[in-house]
């Protein structure tokens, strides 16, 4: 059985939150489909099993209800070719390729154009399928230089407003001669002309407005409905009515002709207005991730036979010896392998001050080298850099959905149909009760109820509140890895935080190392020897303080960790313990005679550990590991919210009650075994609390995936980070505190958006259907409500928090 797959769409065609709702249910419908469609977004994030559906299968379903898959063009100048076969060989072998939609290869020019759909396939994947063929391909210009979509499109929006306003202008001055009272103001005979208006509003309805046919015709012929639909429904009857007239008023000038072209003209204009301002405002949603993406670097030097060559950072290869001078990016991430220098790294971890970096030391691609030359070996590239897997859970966080939207969906998925239903009735009410007869206004008012009820500002509510909010917090170093999670945090009641890493600084050292007898020297080899078996923080402080003071480190001949006691190991045919009282216990080797030592030690904050040579107590060793700075101030922060703070750790409980203390946390959980973390948050749950779990090691896994809200620190292994579902970057407990608050302002901000885009419409449609709202008037508000929407969500970005 094939494994899911997960892919990112982009869609165009899509006009309001119907057409989301469309192609999401047509797409779940189909058999292992899961499937999330974002309107502000313009994406669909899809998840599918290749044994039930293929990548075709689903870009054929979306453009079979009407609407497109984004495509990329990209050109690659491609090296190695000899002979017409190698270039057929590369074409066949990209065409082959899952997302390829055409590939064309030029063995004369040693060039390629490649059509592909970025959701199924990446650029990386394109190059290294050349390079997996014996050639080798790079991009012939840099990304950034390739036209923008979006701003292609929002030239395009600004170029058709420019001619729909001068188009509408002269025949919105019409409107002076239609007002009940008399200003004074000249109204030419020419405007008044039907013709003449005719001929202005024609290419304002059918050039201008096409899209909106279009879409309507796409909807319909997939029997759903969206706002496409209304506003060619609106539009066409004040327009084709107007047609009606002035026909009349040509086979006989003596009637005055009712007309309203300035009525579909101006309409129009105006919700182009709405769309270009919606759009601009929705550029500024991802502003946040325009800027991560321009702190990529650019290019790299590379050392080559001992000489430096500029290169572009996409051509860095994994193994590169690359050179970085002061004020340089550093390219990608990687180890230093000489040198040494200061390294900004605040854009990446939040950290403010700057990080010495030496020999061996790991560096963070886009960080900044402050004063020193360094020599590096890339050992990320690509996609697989850290800060392109932050950019990337950015993007995915932004494209996907909080809860509270699935309700905005279903509201929006059966809006469209039963406004036309109401616009119906109001027609029939006026032209049959309340106005007899009278087709001009029972028309007036129909219209009105069809352009004021688009249902935008209702899809826009949730996802651009979430683009925002994800946005900023991944400017303070908080990454949501989705919008139900962010939405989740602001339930939270408790925070659950693992000791070593998390609270504290997770680098220990070696305080106290007593031997019992004179063989000191002896002692601390063999401890050495046994610890640097392990992968514990306390085993490296160990190791670390051996190397200081240049003992012997052997070879074990075994080695065994025991979790949440200590560790055993066979050297030179002695067996050797060291860990806890539990150890001791469990191996019957007595140390009475040692307690009150130990007590005063943990009492200090340190964790203690006998050292039993073939069951004799031999010494111990005591290693403390520091609170890090910002732990009490994050810790009163989140007090000050009313979450209830705990620590959980697998220290005894003297070393837990002390480092608690420090920085003032009452519940403590300890001598707590790394499989008995996940019961702990469930013992939480049970007592009705939603229960956030941070930690940064793989121990915390189990209890991060447990939890309502799993939180990795960023500065901790990558199976904590990839199973938790908020990353702190800079591993900061002062973003705790901010998370909750962003995720408070976010839903208020969310709450804001619905209440006053379902107030609207619930106001505007009986307003519009008694008679209250010209079709121009509501055409003006409909636009206004959906920047209104938008402009809120962008309130966020000035929120403190």
């Amino acid at each position: 059985m094939s494994e899911q797959k997960n892919v990112n769409v982009g869609i165009t065609g899509m006009t309001c939150s119907a057409c989301a709702t469309r192609i999401e249910k047509v797409l779940n419908k189909m058999d292992g489909v899961e499937a999330n469609v974002n309107l502000a977004m313009e994406n669909a994030q899809i998840k599918y099993n290749e044994d039930h559906v293929q990548p075709n299968d689903l870009t054929e379903k979306i453009e079979k209800l009407g609407y497109g898959v984004q495509k990329e063009k990209v050109e690659l100048d491609i090296h190695g070719m000899t002979c017409a076969a190698c270039s057929t060989r590369i074409q066949k072998g990209l065409s082959r390729m899952t997302g390829i939609e055409t590939a064309n290869v030029n063995l004369a020019t040693e060039a390629g154009v490649v059509e592909y759909d970025p959701g199924f396939v990446s650029l990386d994947d394109i190059t290294e399928k050349v390079k997996k063929l014996g050639y080798e391909a790079v991009v012939k210009k840099d990304r950034e230089e390739q036209k923008d979509h979006k701003e292609e499109e929002i030239k395009k929006k600004k170029r058709h407003l420019w001619i729909s306003v001068i188009l509408s202008l002269p025949l919105l001055y019409t409107m002076v001669a239609h007002l009940p009272w008399d200003l004074g103001i000249p109204v030419p005979e020419l405007l008044m002309n039907p013709w003449f208006q005719f001929l202005l509003a024609t290419p304002v309805q059918f050039y201008i407005g096409a899209p909106f046919y279009l879409g309507a015709y796409r909807a319909l012929s997939n029997k759903s409905a969206n706002m496409d639909v209304l506003v060619a429904l609106g539009t066409s009857a004040a327009y084709f009515y107007s047609v009606v007239e002035a026909i009349r008023w040509q086979l006989n000038p003596d009637v005055m002709p009712e007309l309203y072209f300035e009525t579909s003209a101006v309409l129009i204009t105006l919700i182009l207005v709405g769309k270009l301002f919606e759009a601009l405002a929705k550029g500024r949603t991802t502003a946040a991730l325009t800027k991560l993406l321009n702190l990529q670097a650019k290019e790299a030097t590379v050392l080559r036979d001992g000489k430096e060559e500029k290169v572009p950072v996409e051509q860095v290869q994994v193994g590169d010896v690359l050179l970085v001078k002061p004020g340089e990016k550093i390219p990608v991430d990687g180890s230093v392998t000489k040198g040494q220098s200061s390294i900004d790294e605040s854009m990446i971890t939040g950290e403010s001050l700057p990080i010495e970096k030496y020999e061996g030391d790991t560096v963070i691609g886009s960080t900044i080298n402050k004063n020193g030359t360094l020599q590096m070996k890339a050992e990320k590239v690509g996609k697989d850099t850290a800060l392109s897997g932050i950019v990337k859970i950015v993007e995915e966080a932004q494209g996907s959905k909080a809860p509270i939207q699935r309700t905005a969906d279903v509201i929006s998925g059966i809006f469209v149909p039963i406004v036309v239903g109401i616009a119906v009735i109001t027609f029939l009410a006026w032209y049959l009760l309340v106005s007899p007869g009278e087709l001009p206004l029972a028309l007036e008012a129909a219209i009105a109820v069809l352009v004021i009820a688009c249902p935008c500002a209702l899809g826009l509510a949730t996802p651009t509140s979430i683009m925002v909010g994800t946005g900023k917090g991944a400017e303070q170093g908080i990454l949501f890895k989705g919008g139900e999670y962010l939405e989740g945090t602001q339930q939270l009641d408790a925070v659950l935080l693992d000791k070593t890493g998390t609270v504290t600084k997770g680098k220990p050292e070696v305080t106290d190392f007593v031997a019992f007898g004179n063989d000191e020297n002896e002692l601390l080899a063999d401890l050495v020897t046994a610890e640097k078996a392990s992968e514990h923080p306390l085993a490296e402080a160990i190791v670390e303080y051996g190397e200081e003071n240049d003992v012997e480190i052997k070879e074990a001949d075994q080695f065994e960790a025991i979790p949440g006691y200590g560790i055993q190991a066979q050297i030179d045919e002695k067996q050797v313990f060291v860990g806890t009282r539990k150890l001791m216990n469990r191996e019957k080797i007595s140390f009475e005679e040692h307690e009150v030592t130990l007590s005063q030690l943990e009492e200090e904050g340190k964790t203690a550990m006998l050292i039993a040579i073939d069951g004799t107590i031999k010494g111990y060793v005591a290693v403390a590991d520091t609170v890090k700075e910002t732990s009490k101030q994050g810790i009163r922060d989140l007090r000050s919210l009313g979450i209830d703070v705990f620590m959980i750790t697998g220290d005894n409980e003297r070393t837990a009650r002390a480092i608690a203390e420090q920085v003032g946390i009452d519940g403590v959980f300890a001598e707590v075994l790394p499989e008995e973390k996940a019961e702990k948050v469930k013992e939480l749950q049970q007592q009705g609390q939603k229960v956030a779990m941070v930690g940064d090691g793989i121990n915390d896994a189990p209890a991060l995936a447990t939890a309502d809200i799993g939180i990795a620190i960023g500065t901790g292994t990558d199976v904590a980070i990839e199973t938790a579902d908020i990353t702190l970057i800079g591993g900061d407990l002062e973003h705790l505190s901010k998370a909750i608050i962003l995720s408070r302002k976010t839903m208020k901000n969310i709450r804001q958006n619905l209440f006053w885009a379902l107030a609207y419409n619930s106001a505007g449609i009986p307003i519009a259907a008694i008679g209250l709202l010209a079709p121009w008037v509501a055409g003006a508000a409909m636009a206004f409500s959906s920047v209104s929407v938008v402009s809120n969500s962008l309130r966020l970005k000035r929120a403190k928090i």
